[in-house]
């Protein structure tokens, strides 16, 4: 039973890739890194010898999911224009024209929201410290959903852009 829970809910904070083959490792210790890596730091993070980390990197830097930044030593970064590609794609062939312009418009209603509630343009104008000290954790939510509401409307549209260019009549 407890394997059963283990695999529903999210990994182990002190082992978060117990259970993966080292490719797997390698992957997760790369997505999880705040800045570039050396093979040899992601080696260690993913319990792996830093000639396997250099395999796998190298893997998926041709594929475009990992950046390798050139300099003594070499160091990994996650490429995050790839998962924001993932993300625009999986949006177009997961929902319909309609849904997208939907969900643009649920998302911008929100930003509108968090406008007025702050008398703001984004959440960065918003200063916290000039709300009461009760407040505060509440606020840095809101900042949160708000930054968060501005990025998703953006990978909504370029997703309705992708769907409404692919059905859009061809002029052949």
């Amino acid at each position: 039973m407890m394997d059963d829970l283990r695999r529903d809910g999210p990994p182990p904070f002190d082992e978060p890739f117990e259970g993966e083959d080292t490719k797997g490792r390698v992957y997760g210790a790369v997505l999880h890194a705040r800045e570039p890596m050396t093979a040899a730091e992601i080696a260690d993070r993913a319990d792996c010898s830093a000639e396997s980390a250099r395999t796998h990197l190298s893997f998926y830097a041709d594929l475009g999911i990992v950046v390798r930044h050139e300099g003594r030593p070499v160091r990994y970064g996650r490429n995050d224009d790839y998962f924001e590609w993932r993300r625009v794609n999986t949006l177009a062939r997961e929902r319909t024209l309609d849904e997208l312009q939907a969900g643009v418009s649920e998302l911008t209603d929100r930003i509108e929201a968090f406008r007025d509630e702050y008398d703001a343009d984004s959440p960065a104008e918003v200063d916290v410290l000039e709300f009461d000290a009760g407040r505060i954790d509440d606020v840095y939510a809101d900042l949160g959903e708000w930054a968060t509401a501005i990025e998703e409307r953006r990978l909504h549209e370029r997703a309705r852009r992708k769907v409404a260019g692919s059905t859009a009549p061809s002029h052949g």
